[in-house]
């Protein structure tokens, strides 16, 4: 089931309850300081999982960002672990203050979900997409053709969500899923998109659109 569209991921609510009991426990018996750490962190928390409303750009042939972040990486691939073929991977790293909710860059059928286990390393360096933990997600367009979007964990984040099931038809900007904390989200796209990116640009989940389909 898709995550609702409420302001906070359902994820982050047992650590805002646990910071904010901390915080009204620490201020009861007062303890003043360390009240404050654990409000500020509450909040931090809150904000961390926000779960913002994103405008949508309109046409089936435009590739939209699965998540907030900074392009730090795009090159032509031979990716032979799914899709067996060559493409343009674009890799974009969220840190601690992006939004970490995951949307849908095009609109098609889930054919496939693959977990692997994996190590830690930090998200915004390249041996990240083939060793740190990962859940990948392969949706198949109306015409046929196959886009990877691959959710990857990073030195910090130890929690890879995914809210859909082999089988559902997603929307183009549909929340899909989070990542806890600093990750990547590498996106496999057909050689043949004209790509609207280039490295080092900020980019929204939902929102900016990455390159168009031929």
């Amino acid at each position: 089931m898709l995550n609702s569209d409420s302001i906070i991921a359902k994820e982050g609510l047992p650590f805002i309850g646990i910071g904010a009991g901390a915080a009204s426990a620490a201020f009861l018996a007062g303890w003043s300081a360390t009240g404050a750490v654990f409000l500020a962190l509450t909040v931090f928390t809150v904000w961390f999982f926000r779960n913002p409303p994103r405008r949508v750009p309109a046409g089936e042939s435009v590739v939209i960002s699965p998540a907030d972040g900074r392009v730090v990486q795009i090159e032509k691939v031979d990716e032979q672990r799914i899709l067996k073929e060559e493409r343009v991977k674009i890799s974009i790293f969220l840190n601690i203050f992006n939004v970490h909710i995951n949307r849908v860059p095009c609109a098609g059928r889930v054919v496939d979900i693959l977990y692997n286990p994996g190590k830690f390393f930090a998200a915004s360096v390249p041996k990240a997409s083939l060793e740190n933990e990962q859940n990948a997600l392969v949706l198949e367009r109306p015409s046929g053709e196959r886009i990877l979007c691959v959710q990857i964990a990073g030195l910090i984040a130890r929690r890879i969500v995914c809210w859909v099931k082999k089988g559902d038809r997603l929307q183009a900007g549909a929340r899909f899923g989070l990542i806890r904390f600093g990750s990547r989200v590498d996106l496999y796209l057909p050689v043949e998109t004209r790509l609207r990116v280039k490295v080092g640009d900020k980019v929204k989940g939902g929102e900016t659109i990455l390159g168009v389909f031929k």
